[in-house]
């Protein structure tokens, strides 16, 4: 008498398709995302949007702050009147900051994620999971028209983390609850 184990593995594998059939994988891959698009949509998910050109200035909005950044921030983002704290840090500096600075792996227009992977100016995940505010900059070229295109300049193996505007979720009674598994706040740096 076969176990319910077995009835279900040869259940599973009768009903698998045969190996010579291909797997048709028609997803849609262009996307008519730019700049303005992927603001658009992050601006939809409540997070704060900028257009810049200089990042430097723009980065004067953090004047009197304690801002964590990853240790490979570029030289140029640490402005003066910054207080700023270079990571790694504990778990209680990292919560006591005013927030966190990062840069990111790639950006997606369609959806106005923002994909953090631990490269360069991104740090790890607990630098973007802690702080009530992250501001990120992401450079125009990072910005992927599509899933499919950003997922094609990732590699799978990095730890990957997506962001679609700031920490939220719902209560039971449905009301939206903001900063309980991650920042309160995003703000995003479009350069």
């Amino acid at each position: 008498m076969a176990s319910a184990k077995d009835e279900i593995l040869a259940r599973i594998r009768n009903a698998r398709v045969p190996a010579a059939a291909p797997v048709v994988r028609g997803y849609h891959r262009e996307g008519s995302g730019d700049v303005e698009l992927f603001a658009e949509r992050v601006a939809d998910y409540r997070a704060i949007v900028h257009i810049v050109t200089n990042v430097p200035a723009a980065l004067e909005r953090l004047q009197g702050k304690r801002i964590v950044v990853p240790r490979d921030v570029p030289a140029e983002w640490l402005v003066d009147g910054v207080t700023w704290l270079h990571d790694p840090l504990t778990i209680d500096e990292l919560d006591q900051a005013d927030g966190v600075l990062t840069g990111c792996a790639v950006a997606i227009a369609d959806t106005g994620t923002i994909v953090l992977d631990g490269g360069v100016a991104q740090g790890r995940r607990a630098l973007t999971l802690l702080p009530d505010y992250h501001l990120c900059v992401v450079r125009a070229d990072q910005i992927a028209a599509s899933v499919p295109e950003a997922l094609q300049r990732l590699e799978p193996t990095r730890p990957l983390t997506f962001i679609s505007g700031p920490s939220a979720t719902s209560d039971i009674e449905l009301n939206r609850v903001e900063g309980v598994h991650g920042p309160r706040t995003l703000e995003v740096l479009v350069v």
